[in-house]
């Protein structure tokens, strides 16, 4: 029987639980520039090195994420997220065991790139379905969760370090991945037609019979110039957003700003995400998709250039609260993969383009380690940032919406 209609569309309680999931997966794996320091200190590891671990997590992640994508699909989020937050759990618990680089390549860069490649592609093609109207709204809520999640972890991930060690922050991040993502996947449905509702904003028939889902195949899609400028653009962002990601805390401990001091920008990059990724949504609901994306290319190139300049305190913290802001633009990728090829393929697609995504990300950290391993500064690597990130913005500026 159908679910009769109320006053509460079942769509929050999907938005609500996969902004869960964001703040712990994602959250965490965008505070990887905190393990930095006290991996070089126990260890002694290059950058490059460590840099190479995260890399190598993109670089697996990538084309998992079109096979999770793929499976969403089909079979929808439940058990792929359920079966996420088990392996990155295990993730974590291996390692805080870790003694030998190979340990960190294997725990960090393969194990977990299979936990997260079924667990972020699923959220935003679950969102796109239960979503018409104010797609780019809830987009931007749900990814406001990578935003919350990279306020909260630095802080937390730094007391623990400071008071009982890298180890046993690996623990508590095992157990915390393990029971949080868990329990949220319980509460996700593929679509809105499985529980008997139509789409918010859409115009399809009450009914326990799934729609039909109108769009691009797969294979038309890979035929357009549309899908591979975007793809590019992605590749750019990837590469920019990691770089800073990944390198920034060590940057500013170089530059003489206190440890403590450092991590604090990054959570405060957190907190500007959160705005960035809601504000990119609004803006895109209201000014149209391709608008708000080359606004926040924009804003991306112009943060990347004054990443040259960042010297002292004020001047960080300004770059990671613009960053924040630019990082937004990352929200918009799913509702204009919908608007510009429609539902029928969109997780392959999602997929596809998160795999464009590390491409730029796996390369973009380890290049700019070994850049400051063979030049002991920043400088050259960060030049090269920049660059890619005006690329992406000309590239944003030439892609059209498909003819109709």
């Amino acid at each position: 029987m159908p679910e009769k209609k109320s006053g509460f569309f079942y769509g929050y309680v999907i938005v609500i639980a996969c902004f869960i999931v964001m703040v712990v997966s994602i959250g965490i794996n965008y505070s990887f520039g905190v393990f930095f320091e006290p991996l070089l200190n126990e260890f002694g590891w290059t950058r490059a090195t460590i840099s190479g671990a995260y890399s190598l997590f993109l670089a697996i992640y990538g084309p998992l994420a079109i096979i999770g994508g793929r499976l969403n699909d089909k079979f929808g989020p439940r058990v792929l997220i359920t079966i996420s937050g088990l392996i990155l759990g295990l993730g974590f618990l291996l390692l805080s065991l870790t003694s030998a680089v190979w340990q960190l390549y294997l725990f960090f860069g393969a194990l977990m790139a299979m936990g997260l490649s079924i667990g972020f592609v699923p959220l935003l093609s679950t969102v796109a379905r239960w979503f018409v109207k104010g797609r780019g709204l809830m987009n931007g809520i749900i990814l406001s969760g990578t935003g919350a999640g990279s306020m909260l972890w630095p802080l937390v991930m730094n007391w623990i370090i400071a008071g009982y060690g890298w180890r046993t922050l690996f623990v508590v991040l095992g157990i915390v991945s393990i029971v949080v993502v868990a329990v949220a996947a319980q509460f996700l449905k593929r679509d809105p037609q499985s529980v008997g509702l139509s789409p918010y904003g859409g115009n399809a028939a009450v009914s326990t019979t799934p729609m039909p889902e109108t769009g691009l195949s797969l294979r038309e899609a890979v035929r357009t110039p549309q899908l591979w400028l975007l793809l590019a653009i992605v590749l750019t962002m990837g590469y920019t957003t990691f770089t800073a990601l990944v390198h920034i805390v060590i940057h500013a401990i170089g530059l003489g700003i206190p440890t403590a001091v450092a991590g604090g920008a990054l959570s405060f990059y957190g907190g500007m995400n959160i705005v960035g990724r809601i504000g990119m949504g609004v803006l895109a609901d209201r000014i149209g998709t391709k608008r708000a994306y080359v606004i926040g290319l924009v804003l991306l190139a112009l943060n990347m250039l004054w990443l040259l300049a960042v010297k002292n305190v004020w001047m960080l913290y300004l770059f990671t609260g613009v960053f924040g802001i630019a990082f937004g633009t990352f929200a918009i990728t799913s509702p204009i993969m919908a608007e510009f090829f429609g539902l029928k393929s969109h997780g392959a697609l999602m997929g596809i383009s998160e795999t464009a995504m590390v491409v730029g990300a796996a390369a973009g950290p380890v290049l700019t380690g070994y850049i400051y391993d063979v030049t002991g500064s920043y400088q050259l690597g960060f030049m090269i940032n920049a660059v890619i990130a005006v690329i992406g913005l000309m590239l944003g500026l030439v892609v059209r919406p498909l003819r109709k």
